[in-house]
């Protein structure tokens, strides 16, 4: 890894929040990721864009959604972590990224609200921080009552939900049904434990844009969302 190659991960780690612990876990995470990342730090191409008052470099924040990205394949409790596996999840999170964030994309995200229903939220932290880094808002609720009384507040421009909320251990479809039986079309996706295709399915069914477990896909999925969102 060059000198520059290092401070470009290092910088992503360190201006994603200014807690201590984050920087120390994402450098962590970054370094060990570094052979699959290195490549698409490089590529990177630097471009920003000016608009009623904002401006945004995209080659920052791809790096800092990848890096975030990155982190969250690494923490889930579910994680393979063995070097080949975190190497792909690394990849896999730059090329999603880089795919993804547009000159466009960033400007929808920059006005994006996203409301996230989980009554664990603290188990999210780094896949919200992948889309707060395009300057996506987020509103936590962590029951199907509080997020009907929030989305009664405010307009979302899209809304994630995992699946079981104690007692109901269908919660996330629950929601959906209330929030179409309202007539409230909002953009849905479901980020539980499985990712399996028959489950994928179900929740397209039931009128989600679908379900994973994967932070990447949930990625491209609220990038979607925020694409169909007037």
């Amino acid at each position: 890894m060059t000198v520059d190659e290092f401070v470009k991960l290092l910088d992503a780690a360190t201006n994603l929040v200014g807690t201590l612990a984050w920087p120390v876990l994402i450098g962590y995470v970054l370094i060990r990721f570094a052979p699959a990342m290195n490549e698409f730090f490089a590529s990177l191409g630097e471009f920003t864009f000016k608009g009623a008052g904002f401006e945004a470099s995209a080659k920052r924040k791809q790096a800092q959604a990848a890096a975030a990205l990155a982190a969250a394949a690494a923490t889930r409790p579910d994680a393979d972590t063995t070097p080949e596996s975190t190497a792909r999840s690394a990849r896999e999170a730059a090329e999603v990224v880089a795919d993804a964030v547009t000159p466009r994309a960033l400007r929808k995200a920059s006005r994006a609200t996203v409301l996230w229903v989980d009554d664990k939220p603290e188990n999210n932290v780094y896949e919200r921080q992948s889309l707060e880094a395009l300057g996506v808002t987020f509103v936590l609720a962590t029951s199907t009552e509080e997020a009907m009384e929030k989305r009664k507040a405010q307009r979302f421009d899209a809304i994630i939900s995992d699946m079981g909320r104690p007692p109901d251990n269908r919660a996330g479809y629950t929601l959906l049904k209330r929030l179409r039986d309202a007539q409230d079309q909002t953009p849905y996706v479901i980020y539980a434990g499985s990712n399996a295709p028959e489950h994928k399915a179900e929740a397209r069914r039931n009128g989600a844009l679908g379900c994973t477990n994967r932070a990447s896909e949930l990625f491209e999925y609220v990038i979607s969302a925020l694409r169909i969102a007037a």
